[in-house]
């Protein structure tokens, strides 16, 4: 009797030494996954691209009056942006291949003709960053080249450097590639043409007003 009371005290502190050992041992800690981090898009960068579309507007000679114009428009993009906070701050300048013309027989039976070859504009932009979105406003300098033409006289041309004005939308595509859609103003001012123009007045001035609609790529540097 006194073997088997002995017994069942070795037990019971055997059992008790088991239970506290549990006691102590940490419960498992659960697993649960990191969520990833989001980083903002950020605008600072070079950028080269692509842009193109239409453009429609008006041209005006003292001896005929206005004529409608319009055509296409294709070239290069080089610029550059400042995030600082929400506001993107940049320069942007293109050089485009253009074919931009309209003609009239209004005083002139053989056709007055006002045309453009090449579009180039430096301008700054200022945009406001929605993460991978931004909206902007832009303006500066216009360069390009006016043309008038009859047939049968020489034709005249010049040079003018002038103002444009516009805004647009730009998203990011991936983290290099950009995709935008703008509108720009563009006024060439005038030239006079002489008798080259070929509507008999000597002091015949010929001016340019456009309005160009265009989408372009954009490829940014880090």
């Amino acid at each position: 009797m006194k073997r088997l009371c002995l017994a069942l005290i070795g037990l019971v502190a055997l059992a008790g030494s088991a239970a506290a050992a549990d006691l102590s041992r940490p419960a498992p800690v659960p697993y649960y996954p990191k969520a990833p981090v989001y980083v903002p898009y950020s605008w600072t960068g070079f950028y080269v691209g692509l842009n193109g579309g239409g453009a429609f507007g008006n041209s005006s000679w003292d001896s005929t009056g206005n004529r409608n114009i319009s055509g296409g428009l294709v070239g290069g993009t080089i610029g550059y942006n400042y995030q600082w906070g929400r506001a993107v701050f940049g320069v942007e300048g293109d050089i485009d291949w253009a074919d931009i013309n309209g003609s009239t027989n209004n005083g002139c039976p053989l056709g007055c003709k006002t045309s453009d070859t090449w579009l180039s504009t430096v301008r700054g932009r200022l945009g406001y960053a929605a993460d991978r979105f931004m909206p902007f406003v832009t303006g500066g300098a216009a360069f390009g080249d006016i043309r008038a033409s009859t047939p049968g006289f020489a034709a005249a041309s010049s040079t003018n450097a002038g103002w444009t004005l516009g805004g647009g939308l730009e998203g990011a595509i991936t983290q290099n590639w950009t995709a935008k859609v703008e509108y720009l103003y563009v006024d060439l001012g005038k030239f006079n043409c002489g008798l080259n123009c070929g509507a008999g007045l000597v002091n015949d001035n010929v001016s340019f007003h456009t309005n160009i609609l265009r989408a372009g790529v954009n490829y940014k540097f880090y």
